[in-house]
């Protein structure tokens, strides 16, 4: 997979895959189909692997070349000692945990830098949903209330606080519209937050 490949599929990838090093060690926590894996070994000579629990999305990473552990990731990463990789990506995934905290501790624990995505609540037209009074749904979120897979809601703003209670340093933090970088107003203009964190 190439870049345009991937930038066409996934935008928000696309922007993301940036600030992965060449050659670096991977670990892509709810890997999905590993798309992104896939770009990242092919095109950035990376190695690593993903963690996935769904079966289908196993098979199709497997299917792409990359090495997947099937797990739930609300056991922790124990499998994996301090520092073992140099990034760790957690895109979208981890507003699905019911223990966020604990797992962003992990994170950073297993990983020297960590790449961490989750849809923005606080987004304009989440923000007008509530105010007709029904729960947002849009490309971010893509589900109704009685379906969705998401159990945390946050925005920009709390994430951030939560990297801080956690002793994480904020290396960058953007906010995506359909991929693209949002300069003015973020945590009301973008749908998707992403952050670069590291241990202080």
């Amino acid at each position: 997979m190439n870049f345009n490949d991937l930038s066409s599929a996934r935008p928000d990838l696309a922007f993301i895959a940036h600030w992965v090093q060449d050659k670096a060690h991977v670990l892509d926590l709810g890997c999905g189909d590993g798309v992104m894996m896939d770009y990242l070994q092919s095109d950035k000579q990376c190695s690593g692997y993903g963690i996935e629990l769904a079966d289908d999305k196993v098979l199709a990473s497997t299917q792409r070349g990359v090495r997947v552990i099937q797990q739930d990731m609300e056991n922790g990463l124990a499998l994996f000692g301090d520092n073992t990789f140099d990034t760790v990506l957690c895109l979208s995934s981890l507003q699905m945990m019911k223990h966020v905290e604990a797992l962003l501790r992990d994170i950073v624990r297993v990983g020297k830098e960590a790449i961490v995505s989750f849809p923005n609540f606080a987004y304009w037209p989440h923000r007008v949903a509530l105010l007709k009074g029904r729960m947002p749904v849009s490309e971010s979120l893509p589900y109704e209330w009685y379906d969705t897979p998401n159990l945390r809601c946050a925005t920009i703003n709390d994430f951030r606080d939560l990297a801080e209670e956690c002793g994480l340093e904020v290396i960058e933090c953007v906010a995506l519209a359909e991929g693209k970088r949002v300069s003015f107003l973020p945590n009301l203009r973008g749908d998707l937050a992403v952050f670069r964190l590291r241990k202080k």
